[in-house]
């Protein structure tokens, strides 16, 4: 029996292939942390010059981020060894959190276009020493990328070269440290982070931060400042903590912000005083809650070209409950957005179209727009893709076999749902490369990834999946150390405590 969703953030809509009850699960348990930050801070180096405020930076930022509610790691002078092993135990840590961020301060270089952070035991005086001993940019998202809803790597780190010219020219690349002026090139390579995730820099690609007279540099003091402020949405935080920072250096440095984040506002230190906690995952109801001086800043920086504001207008007009209710004006934002080449905002456009909501129905149009968004791996529109071919829409011959393509792309982009019937399919026989074994990944991925419609499932239907699927998934619980039962299929209490502590949930 399998559950098959068509979903979006404007219209969730819910097709069944079969009829099924998702009961609700209620317990005593508590969720795990959902926002976790690590923060690194490396100043003893070894072999190179030292840093002096980069320890004072690790700290101040650990205690402000306690203070805001994150479960937070410090580490600091941490060995190549040492931050390998954090960033493990991190990357399984951020898999049932909505937000995981992490935060470095030490030396940085760019080599070959490519971002490394540097150990306090590294010994580097060529790229290859660099590349061997150092943690690059690529696996700092890495220890983030599964994270439920929004993903941070913050680098404190574009200071220039502390080898000058010791470094192999014949290998040279650009090493960062603090002071102001450069010796031998400076600032990180620009980043390019999957969808969902932001890599803020101190300084522009290209250019050198200042480490700052005071216990702080600039660019960590502006963020300290900024994170505290309750209320204040996340994009709009780093554009402002961008402002002081070139306020406070007279215009010597810029940060700058690369990636994009997902399109449901998010507020680090929680709602503004008065006002109720902003806990809707939905975007149309969370955006509602934005103040009007905010909502003028989104104005200026969509005028700017920022799709992600674009896309929070859009919103805030598609809220019928809302006096800014203007679906045709919501059309406007969604259209200049998509041309951007937004993919949220071509799925949300395409789902407009498609019933004819602020624009005439659509059926081309909305496969198009689609279309574009599969293209850049947006799950959503990909899942959706499967709907239409498994049962014809929007003009589409029904085509089952080309509709399970598509629902095995938006499982293996870790899609909730689509996980979930992805596992259902191959429990059903219908995926005649798969079996039990891979369905129980699917399994066990989908409740990793924060979906209460597969633990409600798993909690109260689990007989809806074959022995032989059920005994699988208790021994990838078990290769995850969340199970220490007999492997014999049967979902009893041992098992269900399993399945809560995989999802998230602690007794």
């Amino acid at each position: 029996m399998n559950l098959f969703y068509r979903f979006s953030a404007m219209y969730p809509v819910i097709r069944p292939f079969a009829i099924l009850l998702v009961l609700l699960w209620s317990s005593a348990a508590t969720a795990a942390s959902d926002r976790v930050a690590l923060v690194i801070g490396m100043g003893a180096y070894r072999s190179i010059d030292p840093l002096e405020n980069t320890l004072n930076d690790s700290s101040d930022m650990a205690e402000t981020l306690s203070n805001i509610g994150f479960d937070v790691t410090l580490a600091q002078d941490a060995t190549s060894a040492q931050l390998y092993q954090l960033l493990d135990d991190f990357a399984f840590q951020s898999e049932t959190a909505d937000l995981a961020l992490i935060y470095y301060a030490g030396h940085g270089i760019e080599v070959q276009g490519e971002n490394f952070l540097i150990p306090v035991d590294a010994k580097v005086s060529s790229n290859r020493d660099v590349q061997r001993q150092s943690v690059s940019l690529k696996q700092l998202l890495g220890a983030v990328e599964r994270a439920r809803k929004m993903r941070i790597v913050i680098l404190d780190s574009c200071r220039d070269n502390p080898l000058g010219d010791l470094i192999q020219l014949d290998q040279s690349g650009n090493i960062q440290r603090s002071g102001q002026q450069s010796r031998g090139g400076g600032g990180l390579a620009a980043a390019d982070p999957d969808r969902g995730t932001l890599v803020a820099f101190a300084a522009k690609d290209g250019q050198v931060a200042l480490d700052g007279a005071g216990s702080n540099s600039p660019y960590a003091r502006a963020l300290m400042e900024k994170m505290v402020e309750p209320g204040l949405e996340i994009s709009l935080m780093f554009r402002q903590v961008r402002d002081r920072v070139l306020e406070q250096t007279g215009n010597l440095q810029e940060p700058h912000t690369y990636g994009s984040l997902t399109g449901v506002p998010f507020y680090l230190a929680g709602p503004a005083e008065g006002e109720s906690q902003i806990a809707s995952s939905d975007a149309v109801d969370a955006w509602a809650a934005i103040k009007p001086d905010q909502e003028e800043q989104l104005l200026a920086l969509a005028d700017l070209g920022d799709t992600r504001s674009m896309l929070g207008l859009a919103y805030m007009r598609l809220n019928p409950n809302e006096g800014r209710f203007d679906p045709a004006e919501a059309v406007k934002f969604l259209e200049r957005a998509a041309k951007s080449g937004s993919p949220e905002a071509q799925f949300e456009l395409a789902k407009l179209y498609e019933r004819g909501t602020g624009v005439a129905r659509d059926e081309k149009r909305a496969l198009e727009l689609y279309r574009l968004a599969a293209e850049q791996d947006f799950a959503d529109a990909i899942n959706d893709l499967g709907f239409l071919h498994y049962q014809g829409g929007l003009g589409l011959p029904a085509d089952p076999q080309r509709a399970l393509s598509y629902f095995e792309r938006a499982a293996d982009l870790r899609h909730p749902q689509a996980q979930f019937n992805f596992a259902a399919l191959i429990d059903d026989g219908l995926i005649a490369s798969k079996g039990p074994d891979d369905a129980a990944k699917y399994l066990y991925a989908a409740l990793r990834s924060g979906s209460s419609d597969v633990l409600n499932l798993l909690s109260e239907r689990p007989n809806m999946f074959t022995p032989e699927t059920r005994r699988a998934l208790q021994r990838e619980l078990k290769s995850y150390d969340f199970y220490t039962g007999a492997i014999d299929g049967d979902f009893g209490p041992g098992t269900q405590r399993s399945i809560r502590l995989a999802y998230g949930l602690s007794e």
